[in-house]
């Protein structure tokens, strides 16, 4: 049974940082694509960052710079560190695991709030 278990979410303010951690199991880590989504309010998911082929990265234009995607795989883990939040981060933050066959695996989300 597959599940990704994300952690880490939480309200901080505006400039401030977090980290959010996917700790993953029932899937061989190092075979699938992870990476991180989000659903802001009134929006459709979109992809914030992941992984290409091995240790490539891809950041959507709406966090380059500010956002960096890590992974631990001796512990079946991936990261996103989150620097200089803003409030249109304010978001559901969900974990996938992209199988070679597409397949999708989704954490339920971890809520990551931006205000003053």
């Amino acid at each position: 049974q597959v599940q990704l278990v994300e952690s880490g979410g939480g309200l901080v303010q505006p400039g401030r940082s977090l980290r959010l951690s996917c700790a993953a199991s029932g899937i061989i880590f190092s075979m699938h694509r992870m990476g991180w989504y989000r659903q802001g309010p009134g929006k459709q998911r979109e992809l914030v960052a992941a992984f290409t082929s091995g240790a490539d990265t891809m950041y959507s234009d709406s966090v380059k710079g500010r956002f960096t995607i890590s992974k631990d795989n001796a512990k079946n883990t991936v990261f996103l560190q989150m620097n200089s939040l803003k409030p249109e981060d304010t978001a559901v933050y969900y974990c996938n695991a992209r199988s070679r066959y597409l397949t999708d695996y989704w954490g339920k989300g971890t809520l990551v709030t931006v205000s003053s």
